[in-house]
């Protein structure tokens, strides 16, 4: 894992992702993750600009 912290930090999962394909988990030390592959590659972010950026959905029409 490149540029991104490999620690065992606190994972939080997405309250808007139970029961769906496209759940998310944010941790502690700045990284994303699919829940569903939870061993599988971590995006470096900043995670409350990220969740401010979802909650003023400022995120709309971006493509994935």
């Amino acid at each position: 894992m490149t540029g991104v912290a490999s620690g065992d930090g606190r994972w939080r999962k997405s309250s808007r992702s139970s029961g769906q394909d496209t759940c998310v988990e944010l941790a502690s030390f700045g990284a994303v993750r699919d829940s569903k592959n939870a061993a599988g590659p971590r995006l470096a972010a900043d995670v409350r600009a990220l969740v401010e950026a979802v909650k003023a959905d400022r995120l709309r029409g971006v493509d994935s």
